[in-house]
């Protein structure tokens, strides 16, 4: 069986990893989709076209003859949803932001009648993490989830990931201690508003998540932590500052490439890891388009389409280390 994918925002680090998997995978064709296509390095098996999804008109010319979209880009995610699902096309969305995804689940009665399947919450965080969290629930009475997120601050991200990182800065509200695979040991991690901790307690009928955030440069860790202090928000709202502040990241790269995500619930552990988080994003995103085609119609999140083990294996084929029952904290 053949199958056409457009990924919007097909020029990112995501969106290029995830081009490059899909291209080399027999019967796909890959539209790699961006405003400025011909700025960016060409992906090798991808077709390149020039889509701006904030253009209905735009969208919807380029929407003819697709299966799937897979959105690596925040533009009007649930109008460009609506409009694939109106279609019975296929969507994936590798979003973090819990209010975008919240509006395209509103669209659950829309996909089912259109017969058209929407997964959310697709790559390392959200994504892998929710994964995680579905194993450890399952095996675990425990009532709370903790999620640890550990980021290389040297691995190089768009303006609009770092963009994201910025904003949510100054929703930092509270620390903890998480304990990651070799060689990143225990460390301190703040929390930070991805999404996965919002939508699990739903999914996974468990109360109580929380999602934290730390670099594998103690020293950015640190930086991080101070520019989510009341009087550093308030500064990083200023457009001059919050510019000054992206320009300076987008510059400065501490620390190396690496990424491990970690869930407990309360004796249960698990743990995912690998080098470059905007490549496991791609390649998880790339994976769920490939299984796609055989689930239920409706929008649902990751951990509610994929048995998480099976996933999770198929994908650290892929280079990357699964860690299935870590000890947790108690």
């Amino acid at each position: 069986m053949t199958t056409t994918v457009l990924i919007l925002g097909g020029y990112g680090a995501v969106g290029r990893e995830a081009a490059a998997a899909l291209a080399g995978h027999p019967g796909t064709t890959v539209i790699a989709a961006g405003r400025h296509p011909g700025r960016a390095r060409p992906v090798a098996g991808a077709t390149a076209m020039r889509v701006d999804a904030a253009d209905p008109a735009d969208l919807a010319r380029a929407l003819d003859g697709v299966d799937t979209v897979l959105m690596c880009a925040e533009t009007d995610n649930a109008r460009v949803a609506r409009a694939c699902l109106e279609r019975g096309i296929g969507y994936v969305d590798v979003s973090a932001s819990h209010h975008l995804l919240a509006d395209i689940r509103d669209l659950d009665g829309l996909a089912t009648q259109r017969g058209a399947t929407a997964a959310l919450s697709v790559g390392l965080v959200p994504g892998v993490t929710n994964l995680l969290a579905r194993v450890c629930a399952e095996r675990s009475p425990a009532r709370e989830l903790r999620i640890g997120v550990l980021l290389g601050s040297g691995e190089q991200h768009g303006p609009a990931a770092m963009a994201w990182t910025v904003d949510g800065l100054g929703r930092l509200d509270g620390s903890w201690t998480m304990s990651f695979p070799p060689p990143y040991g225990e460390r301190t991690v703040h929390r930070f508003p991805f999404s996965d901790q919002y939508t699990l307690p739903g999914t996974l009928d468990v109360p109580s998540v929380s999602t934290g955030l730390c670099l594998d440069s103690r020293l950015t860790t640190g930086l991080l932590a101070a520019a989510g202090r009341p009087v550093a928000a308030r500064l990083l709202r200023r457009p001059r500052v919050r510019g000054l502040l992206l320009g300076l990241l987008g510059r400065v790269h501490l620390g190396g490439d690496g990424f491990a995500v970690a869930v407990t619930s309360g004796t249960v552990g698990a743990a995912f890891t690998g080098r470059l988080q905007s490549r496991a994003t791609g390649r998880a995103a790339a994976l769920m388009v490939r299984h796609l085609p055989a689930l239920p119609p409706g929008v649902r999140h990751i951990e509610q389409l994929v048995d998480p083990v099976t996933f999770l294996t198929e994908l650290a084929a892929d280079g990357f280390d699964l860690h299935l029952d870590r000890p947790g904290p108690s």
